[in-house]
């Protein structure tokens, strides 16, 4: 990264000194030319960096070992346990090589070598802003490896409990960290302001244990869970002094951290390469917009896929980029983003002919007027929606003794839209709990009818689509007004990088 920077500020001085000197420099009949001079800089920095991101440090490994393509290497415990004195010579976790980690090390280098080939190449776009994020607040640089067992380097990664995003941030949790969310953004997919948060939230877990091992425990379960496990070793301090008492998948967290660790640094004597990346974080440049746009302008205006524009901008729920203060940016390759800014009016103008009317306005989310029940208060919400707007959205706060069956017959609604509305994959609800109510005409599915019998719930309408030429994933989801996460949700085990012409994909 320093020959980056250092090659960076190089090219920044001669551009900078010529444009100084440029007026007195060019004079009539002189060869010297202002945009010849910037295009050799550009391809300059072009070459360097496709040079720079496409050497291999583990070359001079694999020619001494001299691998098989698919030979599996076998090792001893005495060797496994060498390689993990290497990695804490260099870090501040202490590593211990017991049977917990031993067996799972194994594990991975056995039964996870694709994942661990697609991690490797995924680590390309990721490790270096980790790295330059967890250096610029002091931290240790192998906590770049957390997101490989939180979310596999994939931005758009939603858990059953709701996490989200490379770091898999809880919403309250992103909230506290200033991670914002709309109908249109979600910051917990912004791989560099969730890079950020999860800096200063790790900083913070480490201020209270005072080991790191104990801070990545935390980060899983959350600190009440940690605490409680050290009351009950009766107060110890180590992790794995505390590990017994911690819940079984926090038990696993930390092997798993060192696992991804060894793996990743010792995939090589493993004979593990990566599958390459389409850009690396050092060919990646970003430009802020003006204007709300869509990315189907973008992708006509400089034949960028749809699909490859929102794989690297992940921030963004659709496929329209909002107008916003202060202004919401794109990232992509280098070549197109520099030709995106050499085009920019074009872009604006291009965007308001696609678009226009009687003038274009973005695709807006349902307005709706939220309204809070607190305890002791029993309006009636539907009566209450019926007053306000055509639609309503009612927040309960969950009292002593209440389930969710009994608030879906409270508000006349199936338990099934209960957990949709508010993102839960169970039924399981907390005293104190905020939930959130539809209610009004914009929601036929609630009716003045009695409460729907169980067998009712269970009933659901099936929609199918079929895919036809030209179709990717992530066209199927926006034409049918659906995000990617909900498609596959509806789709589980389908292959979405592999669709057939008049193969059915699950719509509802």
């Amino acid at each position: 990264m320093k020959t980056i920077i250092s090659f960076l500020l190089a090219l920044c001085f001669l551009t900078g000194i010529y444009s100084q000197k440029a007026a007195h420099l060019v004079k009539p009949g002189d060869t010297l030319n202002k945009d010849a001079f910037i295009n050799t800089v550009e391809q300059s920095l072009h070459l360097f960096l496709k040079d720079y991101v496409n050497k291999k440090e583990y070359d001079s490994i694999v020619k001494e070992l001299n691998y098989e393509p698919d030979y599996i290497p076998q090792f001893t415990d005495e060797q496994y346990c060498e390689h993990i004195k290497k990695l804490n010579e260099k870090t501040p976790f202490k590593f211990e090589c017991n049977q917990a980690t031993l067996s799972t090390i194994k594990f991975f280098v056995k039964s996870r070598r694709s994942f661990a080939r697609i991690i490797l190449g995924r680590s390309n776009l990721y490790f270096d802003l980790f790295e330059e994020k967890l250096s610029e607040y002091g931290l240790p640089l192998e906590l770049k490896f957390l997101p490989v067992i939180e979310s596999g380097l994939r931005p758009q990664v939603k858990s059953h409990a709701g996490a989200l995003g490379l770091w898999q941030f809880m919403y309250r949790t992103g909230l506290y960290f200033g991670l914002k969310e709309n109908s249109y953004i979600d910051e917990r997919m912004d791989p560099v302001l969730a890079t950020d948060a999860a800096c200063r939230y790790l900083k913070q877990l480490y201020g209270i244990y005072g080991d790191w091992n104990l801070a990545l425990a935390a980060y899983n379960a959350g600190p009440g869970n940690v605490n409680h496990a050290i009351r009950r070793s009766g107060n110890k301090t180590t992790y794995w002094e505390v590990r017994p008492y911690l819940p079984s998948e926090t038990q696993a967290y930390v092997p798993n951290f060192l696992a991804a660790a060894y793996l990743l640094s010792f995939h090589a004597e493993h004979n593990i390469f990566p599958i390459e990346p389409k850009v690396h974080y050092a060919q990646l440049d970003t430009m802020c917009l003006s204007n709300g746009m869509h990315m189907t302008t973008i992708s006509k205006l400089v034949n960028w896929q749809v699909d490859d524009i929102k794989s690297l901008n992940p921030v963004y729920k659709t496929t329209y980029i909002p107008k916003t203060y202060p202004q919401q940016c794109i990232t992509g390759p280098l070549e197109k983003i520099g030709l995106l800014v050499s085009l920019e009016d074009s872009l604006y103008a291009m965007e308001r002919r696609g678009y226009s009317g009687q003038g274009y306005i973005a695709p807006k989310p349902v307005v709706t007027k939220p309204v809070v029940i607190e305890d002791g208060q029993e309006k009636d919400s539907l009566e209450l929606s019926k007053e306000t707007t055509d639609e309503t959205i009612v927040y309960h706060k969950v009292k002593s003794g209440e389930t969710m069956s009994s608030l879906s017959t409270k508000y006349k609604v199936t338990s099934q839209q209960l957990m949709e509305w508010n993102g839960l994959r169970t039924g399981n609800i907390y005293v104190g709990q905020r939930l959130k109510i539809k209610s009004g005409e914009a929601n036929p599915a609630i009716k003045e009818e009695p409460k729907e019998t169980p067998a009712e719930e269970k009933a659901t309408v099936k929609k199918y689509y079929a895919v036809r030429s030209g179709d990717t994933f992530s066209k199927i989801a926006d034409r049918n007004g659906l995000t990617q996460t909900q498609l596959s949700r509806l789709n589980p085990g389908i292959n979405v990088n592999r669709l057939n012409v008049g193969q059915q994909i699950r719509i509802k």
